[in-house]
């Protein structure tokens, strides 16, 4: 199976402090997106992924996320997570594209090791700038997503939406591989707007699968007419 253009891909994560944090919440999420219309779901650790494709068929955007001490690459950081990924058969592995490993390698020295390693395996860079999006495409990603925008020292302060996603349209503008435009898009009509501006699919979480941001959504908007 591969990413449908114009798709709307739903992330079903749930860390371990969260309410929901189980493979069996997270499977029945997925079925709850697929009915709902959803063509593809991104998800976090192999159980979870197992869980999910025992649910649905729809494909599959896996990462494992991992902290090697205060070290900032989380997301499949080393070729462990990677190894462990490919056991589970998802379609696309998305690797975090902000900066060197946990063990000192740059981006380019890792993603040829997983290259090499699995050569019929998708990618996705998950980066937080423009330069680390287009060089997530000269390394050969399938897939550049727009997942760290705002999240990194690099990107602080940054917002995906600013200025009518002017980062997505210069991303779209230089780059040539597909954007899956994914961080903070917390609305249906951010969902539609990147898919207008020509981004491949997008990818939406917690405005979805986390009542507990759901629920502070409604508080904030309650306590400001107080």
């Amino acid at each position: 199976m591969e990413l449908e253009k114009g798709a709307l891909i739903v992330s079903c994560q749930a860390l371990e402090e969260e309410p929901l944090h189980s493979s069996f919440i997270m499977s029945k999420m997925a079925l709850a997106a697929k009915q709902g219309g959803a063509r593809g779901i991104r998800a976090n650790t192999c159980v979870d992924i197992e869980a999910i494709k025992k649910e649905v068929d729809l494909p599959i955007i896996g990462i494992i996320k991992k902290n090697y001490g205060d070290h900032p690459v989380y997301i499949t950081p080393t070729m462990v997570e990677v190894d462990q990924l490919m056991e589970t058969g998802v379609n696309v592995s998305a690797l975090d594209a902000t900066g060197e490993r946990p063990d000192g390698q740059s981006l380019e020295e890792f993603f040829a090791q997983c290259k090499e390693k699995y050569p019929k395996q998708e990618w996705m860079a998950d980066c937080s700038t423009l330069a680390e999006m287009q060089e997530a495409a000269e390394l050969g990603f399938d897939y550049i997503g727009t997942t760290l925008v705002g999240y990194t020292e690099q990107s602080k302060g940054m917002k995906i939406e600013a200025d009518d996603f002017s980062l997505v349209r210069q991303a779209l503008e230089t780059i040539d591989p597909p954007i899956i435009c994914e961080g903070n898009i917390d609305t249906p009509e951010k969902a539609a707007r990147v898919l207008e501006l020509g981004c491949y699919s997008v990818v939406v979480g917690g405005a979805i699968t986390r009542p507990q941001q759901i629920t502070q959504k409604f508080i904030n908007r309650i306590e400001a007419l107080q």
